[in-house]
Parts: C-alpha cells; structure tokens; sequence
C-alpha cells in the first residue's frame, strides 16, 4: 500500500503561499488611508465649527454693541465727547470689551460708527456726523455701522468679520 500524502511534502501549493501577506499588507493600506481620510475630515470640521461659533459670536456682539451705543446716547447725548473713557459719540466709538476680565475683549474688535440724522441741528455740528432732514417722521434718529473683527492668529486661521448697519430711534 502507497501512501499518498507525505508529512514532509507541503499541503499547499507554492503560488498560495505568499498570498496572505499580500492581503494582509493591502488590507493594512486601506485601513491607513481610511484613517488618513478620517483625521483630515476632524481637523476641518473641528476648524469650522470654531468659526460658525466665533461668526455667532460676533453677531451677538454687535447687537450688545448698538444697544450699548444706545444707551450712552441717551444718557450723555448726542453731543457729548469723551462722556465715558476713551468714547466720542460724534463719529467713530469703540468699545473695551475686557472691562470685567473677560476674554471677549480680547478677541473681538468691536468699532462703531454713528450719524445722526435731526430735523434740526445741533449746535454741535462741526463735522459731517450729522444730516440735516426737513420730515418729522425720521427726527432724532442714529445710523449705526458696527464692525466686529476677529484677527487673533491664536483663535482662528483665518479673520472673521461682522458688519451690521441699522437705523435705531433716540
């Protein structure tokens, strides 16, 4: 009796033998490229979530900020200059968000600029901030153009800017 099989002779042909690690190799190919893929996916989606919420942010700023223009007006008047450290109210206002240690003010450039619109002018128009009008409907109004920046390299890669223009009622 013949034996067929022997111990000493491989069960598998000799083309198969090195085909598990051409798979294994193209199976760990894949799988690093899918992670590559993932990684870069995160990092831009970690950045723009950032900076949807920094844009809100700076929208929610700019309302705080006419509002506050607002009430400076109201309290010193429309002539006023220099009614609080460092604000004028006859052209350009800027605002020192970091008065109570918060980090805003030192992310956020918030700018605001005013014009006045009367029917009759102040006595203090000496300069273009003030539009003389001859209707009584728009007497006593504030055309406020608010700016808010954001320009720290630290917070974004790239600068985010907020403009919003209103007409508020004195």
């Amino acid at each position: 009796m013949q034996r067929k099989n022997s111990i000493l002779k491989s069960s598998t042909p000799k083309s198969k033998s090195g085909m598990a690690m051409i798979m294994a190799i193209a199976v760990i190919v894949i799988i690093a490229t899918i992670m590559a893929i993932s990684l870069s996916l995160t990092s831009q989606t970690t950045k723009r979530t950032t900076d949807i919420y920094l844009y809100e942010q700076a929208i929610l700023v700019s309302k705080s900020a006419a509002e506050l223009a607002l009430l400076d007006i109201a309290q010193y008047g429309p002539c006023a200059t220099g009614a609080t450290a460092g604000t004028s109210y006859l052209g350009s206002y800027k605002f020192d968000l970091d008065g109570d240690g918060s980090i805003a003010g030192e992310i956020y450039d918030v700018n605001t600029t005013l014009k006045y619109v009367y029917k009759g002018l102040p006595s203090c128009t000496s300069d273009n901030n003030y539009t003389n009008i001859i209707t009584d409907e728009q007497n006593g109004s504030v055309l406020m153009d608010i700016t808010v920046s954001v320009d720290d390299p630290t917070v974004t890669t790239e600068p985010i800017r907020y403009f919003r223009r209103s007409i508020q009622k004195l």
